[in-house]
């Protein structure tokens, strides 16, 4: 299945749209589209040979330096939710205290985004994404769904046990695989695999915001001994990271048979002489 030429426009003229509105106080949501828009851009210009003209390596790091600064205000918006929706009776006086951080710290961080998403910033983008819009007509012939599958092979813990950085690795890279394959919107196989890679996501990253969320809560209550709010959220976190645990392994099963195999060092050598044809067939 090759890549969906016009799913691939729509990306970049989805995140043009958003651009602009990150100079002016940008609402959690509108953070959160400009980071998953930004990251679908990334994947389709690095992953699937577009990264590689002078356009998209300049796109490619503006994009990456707002990206940054909008995810530092994003982790904040999930971290304050996370605190609100925590019933801590016996601790709120500390969940005051750590609201009132956490809300501060988001208009800081908050200021700071908004000045790197100065005009020329936001016009040399647009510019920029317009110019690459106008080259996707350019066939590409790579399987997205394969590339995906590619991607996902770095998982392998091969019996290791899973840590959190195990689990942060199985974040980062589900994600960029699932933005992969959704390139490929019309097969019905990619389709079921966005599909349990966003599971994967949601669920490792509910952990993920609340393991932050725990480790700044006790860097700001560090001076509270025996905090009660850090204990219920250390507790709430573990729960998290064993549910995530139990996703790894089912992801582990449905992905145990690769559909797209590595071919031998052989035919690899013959495909490349070929230009992306086996001329061994």
């Amino acid at each position: 299945m090759p890549i969906d030429r016009k799913l691939s426009r729509l990306i970049l003229e989805r995140l043009e749209r958003e651009l602009p509105k990150l100079g002016r106080r940008p609402a959690p949501e509108r953070v959160h589209k400009f980071r998953t828009n930004s990251r679908r851009a990334e994947a389709l210009l690095s992953e699937v040979g577009f990264g590689h003209l002078g356009n998209d390596a300049k796109l490619l790091k503006l994009l990456a330096r707002l990206r940054k600064k909008a995810g530092r205000v994003r982790d904040l918006d999930v971290e304050i939710a996370a605190l609100r929706s925590l019933r801590a009776p016996q601790a709120n006086e500390q969940k005051s205290q750590l609201m009132k951080a956490l809300i501060a710290d988001r208009a800081k961080r908050e200021r700071k985004l908004v000045q790197a998403s100065d005009r020329a910033t936001i016009a040399e983008i647009r510019k920029r994404l317009r110019r690459r819009a106008k080259d996707l007509n350019r066939p590409v012939h790579r399987d997205p769904l394969a590339l995906a599958f590619r991607k996902l092979r770095k998982l392998s813990r091969n019996g290791a046990p899973v840590t959190e950085q195990t689990l942060h690795e199985y974040r980062v890279i589900g994600k960029r695989a699932r933005y992969i394959a959704e390139l490929a919107s019309d097969d019905p196989r990619a389709q079921r695999v966005v599909e349990q890679l966003k599971h994967m996501q949601d669920v490792i990253g509910d952990w993920h915001d609340w393991l932050k969320l725990s480790e700044r809560a006790e860097n700001i209550l560090r001076d509270v001994r025996h905090s009660a709010l850090v204990a219920l959220l250390r507790n709430v976190t573990q729960a998290k990271f064993h549910q995530s645990l139990d996703v790894v392994r089912e992801m582990e099963t449905t992905f145990s048979i690769d559909p797209f195999p590595v071919p031998p060092a052989r035919s690899r050598s013959r495909l490349k002489k070929s230009g992306g044809q086996d001329t061994a067939a």
